[in-house]
């Protein structure tokens, strides 16, 4: 079974596909998203928005915060910004996380401490899209010992 999914920023449309299933980070954790999904209005999180496509690849992008409304097999996601995983330059992104926690750690009064905190946020969700791997698929599962 397959469903649509549009993702708009104000900049750009991100994704307008028919995919398996998506991940995505709301603001009370993540969620899964099948065919078939109750109808819904979320808020999005800053976080990693994971698409399965129809050919069994998955796709990462880094949502920047907005909301999603699932209804009707299709899921539109109005987005502050984002950037796709392909986009991220794991240097950049290493270079920013290292720049983060160092300015965190020399942050003085409320506000540097905010901005810090917000910029080692944003870094760490980059590297975590970058390395993700997606779950094996069921017709070759993982077997523990």
């Amino acid at each position: 079974m397959k469903f649509n999914i549009y993702v708009l920023t104000p900049k750009q449309i991100i994704w307008d596909c028919e995919v398996k299933e998506i991940i995505l980070s709301t603001n009370s954790g993540q969620i899964g998203v099948l065919p078939t999904h109750a109808p819904v209005n979320i808020a999005v999180d800053m976080g990693p928005l994971r698409i399965h496509i129809l050919n069994d690849q998955w796709l990462v992008a880094v949502l920047w915060s907005g909301f999603a409304r699932i209804v009707n097999n299709e899921i539109i996601i109005v987005g502050n910004d984002a950037d796709l995983g392909s986009d991220i330059d794991p240097e950049e992104a290493q270079k920013a996380l290292e720049l983060a926690e160092a300015n965190l750690s020399k942050a003085l009064g409320a506000k540097d401490l905010v901005e810090a905190n917000l910029a080692l946020r944003r870094a760490r969700i980059q590297i975590e899209a970058i390395n993700w791997i997606p779950h094996p698929i069921a017709d070759n599962p993982v077997v523990y010992s």
